[in-house]
Parts: structure tokens; C-alpha cells; sequence
């Protein structure tokens, strides 16, 4: 399919046991790696479907290169619905993913039927990574110097290879290391090194840039915020403060988890999102 200004968007579907479909919305970079237990487990209940955002995985590039932020990625998850046959939709995102599933909502609530947000905030990402602004600080020279020397910065962001980066992520805490199963995270990067490293940090600093915080109180849906105790890339009360906004909204806080609660606790999350729906959306 193709976005409103003629990107390609790849989207896939699979018919589960209902109409409604849960739609998922990635973090930056990701291409659905982290929806591999959710997936299967939602179908029982839901259809399911994905895209990879523009510039991602099988989307192609941007036509306007300037279309990367947090509304052109909700409005290709609106084109995604529509192509789909607009089906009742619950909106699942993983952490980007969650800014995106927001603005969608903002911009079409009609036939959202719930918000399931995981590991994600409303916005200003880059001022809470790791519960300090030092990204906030630091992206700026980091993207002038990629766009100004865009051959050494793709030779720096493409030649770490993935097995280092993740025992890295291990050793720093970033990944659940005595949980996750290796096999589940290498496709995060070894897709990461295929990608655009300034439009990866021009997506960042779109992050960063944005909030939804306006639009909590009038989200008039379910919604479940999925959080682990322990997330460095966004911390346990950014969480807490996203599920305050949103009246009604229900927080499940896992403990010991990381940012890969799906991959990690891949068992936790499908109870706790079953129940939730079950509770919630009864009629589905």
C-alpha cells in the first residue's frame, strides 16, 4: 500500500478470532521483532497486523524526507486501517510505538476500541532516557556532525556488530540478559545496522519534540500501560505518569522487567493483555 504522499507502507495481516484487529506500532528501528510471542498470542482473540514505518524494513523511503515525525507515522498507521477494510482496531505500541499509537488515536478515534502501551511515554522522550535529559543534550552535535559527515557516521553506526552490541545491552542492563533469549533480540541488530543513521536521530529528535500529554484526559477508550520496574529507556514513572492522565487507564508494573517486557516475559504480558481485553472489551 501506499501513505497519503506515495510512500510505500508494507503492512501484513493474519484473521484471528474476531474482527477486531490489533494493529502494532514499533519502536524506532524495531520492524516487529518484539511483537513475536504477542503476535500468535492475540490471534486466539484478535486478528492481528503490522507495518514497518517509512524508511524501515520493507516501507520504502520517505518521499518528503522531512515526514519522519511522531503524525506522519500516525497517519500511515490510519492509511494501514483503512487499507485493511477499517476494522475496529485496538492500538498496541511498544515504546515509540506508543507515541504513534497516541496520535493515531488523536487523529481517528473512531473505531479504536482500546490502547494497549507498552514501555512507552506521551512524549519528550529524550529528556527521560535513562531518567536524566542527557540525550536531549547530546542528539543536536550528533546529527549535525552525521549530516555533515554522513560517510563516517554510517561507517560507525554499521560496523558494531550485533553479537557485541547485545552483550553490551546485557552488561549494561538494557536487556534482561537471564530472560531474554538471544535469538529474539539479533534481529533488532542486525536490522538496525541496515538502517539510515540520520533518519534514525531526525526520528529521535521528532521524539523528543513531541508530546501528547494535551490529549490524555480526553482519551475516552480502555487502555492498558505496561511498564517494567526496572526500564532504563523509559523509566518506571514516566510510565505511572502516562497511566495518571489517562482516566480510567489501568497500570500493570512488572518487576524486574527491562525495555523487552514482550520478549522477556512473553507469558506475563499475554495474561495481563488477555485479561485486560477480556475485562474491558467483553463483546470482542
Amino acid at each position: 500500500m501506499r501513505a497519503a504522499d506515495g510512500t510505500p507502507i508494507y503492512a501484513r495481516r493474519a484473521r484471528g478470532g474476531a474482527t477486531t484487529t490489533a494493529l502494532f506500532c514499533d519502536g524506532i528501528a524495531c520492524d516487529g521483532f518484539v511483537w513475536k510471542y504477542l503476535w500468535d498470542d492475540l490471534r486466539d482473540r484478535l486478528s492481528v497486523a503490522h507495518f514497518h514505518y517509512r524508511g524501515h524494513g520493507r516501507s520504502g523511503a520517505p518521499h518528503d524526507e522531512e515526514r519522519i515525525d511522531v503524525a506522519a507515522h500516525a497517519a500511515d498507521a490510519d492509511a494501514v486501517r483503512r487499507a485493511l477494510g477499517d476494522p475496529p482496531v485496538v492500538l498496541v505500541g511498544h515504546s515509540f510505538g506508543t507515541q504513534v499509537a497516541l496520535e493515531a488515536y488523536r487523529l481517528r478515534p473512531e473505531g479504536v476500541r482500546a490502547l494497549v502501551l507498552v514501555c512507552g511515554s506521551f512524549g519528550r522522550v529524550t529528556y527521560t532516557f535513562k531518567g536524566t535529559d542527557m540525550l536531549a543534550g547530546v542528539l543536536p552535535n550528533m546529527l549535525s556532525f552525521v549530516t555533515r559527515h554522513p560517510h563516517i557516521g554510517r561507517a560507525l553506526w554499521a560496523h558494531v556488530p550485533p553479537k557485541v552490541a547485545l552483550a553490551l545491552a546485557k552488561l549494561t542492563g538494557d536487556v534482561d540478559a537471564a530472560r531474554v533469549n538471544p535469538e529474539d533480540v539479533e534481529p533488532y541488530f542486525d536490522h538496525v545496522i541496515h538502517l539510515d543513521f540520520a533518519l534514525f536521530l531526525r526520528m529521535l529528535r521528532a521524539a523528543g519534540e513531541h508530546s501528547a500529554e494535551d490529549l490524555l484526559p480526553a482519551v475516552s477508550v480502555p487502555v492498558l500501560v505496561l511498564a517494567g520496574e526496572l526500564d532504563s529507556f523509559t523509566p518506571p514513572q514516566v510510565s505511572r505518569a502516562l497511566s495518571e492522565l489517562i482516566p480510567g487507564a489501568e497500570l500493570a508494573l512488572c518487576a524486574g522487567g527491562s525495555h523487552l517486557l514482550p520478549l522477556e516475559r512473553h507469558g506475563e504480558i499475554k495474561r495481563l493483555v488477555l485479561d485486560f481485553l477480556a475485562r474491558r472489551l467483553p463483546d470482542v
